[in-house]
Formats: C-alpha cells, structure tokens, sequence
C-alpha cells in the first residue's frame, strides 16, 4: 500500500467538512482547500460543532480535540496544499464540466503518484477524467450524507482505474473506519443512488395516484422497511422470506409497478413552483428554519447513537 500521510480536500461545506473531519480524526494531516476565507470559516466551525458531539457521546476523547484540530489546515493556496499531497478528494459541486475543470488543474500541481478520488454522487468517473494524462489513477470514493456520521463508502473504478489505486483506497477507506464498498465496474448513479431514486420514483407514483399521503408513505417507511434493511439487506431478506415466495410477488407486481423514464411529473411540478424543500420553507412539508434544524439535529443524534454501538460491537468483537 501506497505510504499515505497527507490529505488534499477540496471543499468546505456539507460533504467536505465532514469528509476532513474523518480523515483528521483517524490521525490524517489534511489540507481542506476553500474558494474563500467565508468558506473555510463555516467549514471549520461546522467540524468543531461535530467535534463537540463526538466528545459528546464519548466517541473521542476531550484530551485529542485540540491533536485533530491541529492535523486541519485550512487553505486558499491550491498549489502549496497539493505539493506533498498523497491523496487528493473532491466534493465540489455535481458539474462534470467544472468536476473536469478541477482536475485538469489539480493534475497540473500534484505529486505524480498521487490517487486522485472524487465524491461524486453517480457521475460517470471515466467521464469525469477523461482528460487527464493519468487516468489510471482515478477513482470515485462516494461518501453519504451526513459523511462523518454515515459508514458507508462507495468504491467505484473507471474503465481505466488501476487494480494499485482500488485497493489502496479501499485500504484507506477502512483506515479511517470507513465500510467500503467495491464496485466491479462503474454504473450511472452507482448501486445507493439507483436503488434510492428506483424507490423514490415508487413512492411519488404512489402519492400521484392518490394511494398514500407523502406522510404515510414516510412512516411506512420509517416504521417497516427502513428498520429492518439497516439489519439485514434487500438481498438477505429476499432468502429469508424465500425466494419462491418473492417470485410469485415478481410475476404479478413487476408489471404494475411505476418505470417512468423522464423527469418526474411530481418532481417538476413542485420545482416549478419554487417548492424546493426545506431551502424554499415548502415540498412534501411545510418547513420553517427551527423545524429544519431539529429534524436534521434529530436525525444525526440517532446516527450517533449506531456509531457509538458500531464501536462497543467492534470492541467487544475484537476483546
């Protein structure tokens, strides 16, 4: 495995700040690479704010705050971050141009045997470095959202991807106490993605048709298939129920279920009318900034509640 020691992080909001925070926390000295002194300000205080709910719930001593702190370095200077970097990781915005852009540059200023790993969502990463001299040194290592708080780490080769630079970040992605995921070859939008947005596309059909209310849908899903897949998988159920039982389901309700190729109809009449969510105040919900930030509040206290038992089943496996 290749000796990494430096990290190069481009990006400093939602994805980029937890992403370093990762890295710093598992003992990786890591430049977080900003477009503005602003930027990098709201990166760091929003890594200090999840420090203090790791220290919170015991996740990391009090004693190492300031040791992570210290391994950050925030920057503006992208030729001074990349000089001695050993893996460089991007979570810019999801623009293939901009994405190609960024690295063209980055491979510009890089050390030669550096891995170059993008945080894409489902991007195609041959695409993405098509044009750089070294393609075989490309990956996508695809974090989930929240990225300090969710285990998940999809690995995802391009056509030119080397089997060195795969198993190194796999590696790397363990290192940091990470579960990676290796694909074996890249798909649009990769394995989370497609299987998430095949239920949404369910769901909104679902809604359109009049059959359930945006809310009954969510507990259903809450309460039924979100509890147990966080146990056992789609795939592990389908053997526990039986295989024949989830055949005789397929031959009658594949047929009726939605495949809509285009946009959704749902979607866009909600974006047309500005109705964006919680950034708007208004989607499925009516979202006031308070009920936003405990719903999100909520949600991560609950994430760290499966890390801290995450790291009791780890250690007693391993006492």
């Amino acid at each position: 495995m290749k000796d990494i020691k430096l990290i190069a992080n481009f990006g400093t909001g939602t994805m980029g700040h937890g992403i370093t925070l990762q890295f710093a926390m598992a003992g990786y000295d890591v430049n977080l690479i900003g477009h503005s002194e602003a930027g990098l300000n709201r990166g760091v205080e929003n890594i200090n704010n999840d420090l203090d709910s790791f220290v919170n719930a015991g996740l990391i001593n009090s004693d190492d705050l300031l040791s992570i702190q210290d391994r950050i370095h925030p920057t503006m200077d992208i030729e001074a971050c990349l000089e001695n970097a050993d893996f460089v990781i991007e979570s810019v915005v999801e623009d293939l141009k901009i994405k190609q852009d960024l690295w063209e540059h980055i491979e510009s200023l890089a050390p030669k045997d550096a891995i170059f790993a993008t945080n894409t969502s489902g991007l195609s990463p041959t695409e993405i470095s098509e044009n750089l001299e070294h393609k075989e040194r490309f990956v996508v290592a695809h974090f989930y959202n929240p990225a300090q708080l969710m285990p998940l780490v999809e690995v995802v080769p391009s056509e030119s991807t080397s089997q060195d630079v795969l198993d190194t970040t796999i590696k790397l992605m363990h290192n940091i106490d990470k579960k990676p995921v290796a694909l074996k070859k890249e798909t649009l939008g990769f394995v989370g993605n497609r299987l998430q947005m095949a239920l949404i596309r369910e769901a909104l059909s679902l809604v359109e048709e009049g059959v359930a209310t945006p809310q009954d849908i969510d507990e259903l899903m809450k309460y039924s298939l979100g509890r147990r897949w966080s146990l056992v998988g789609p795939l592990e159920s389908l053997d526990l129920g039986g295989l024949d039982v989830f055949d005789k389901i397929s031959k009658y309700l594949y047929s009726d279920l939605e495949d809509n190729k285009g946009e959704d109809p749902t979607l866009k009449k909600l974006v047309d009318a500005n109705k964006t969510g919680l950034k708007s105040g208004q989607g499925f919900y009516t979202w006031s900034k308070d009920k936003g930030q405990k719903v999100t509040s909520d949600r991560d206290s609950e994430l760290i509640k499966l890390l801290v038992s995450d790291v009791q089943k780890t250690k007693k496996k391993n006492a």
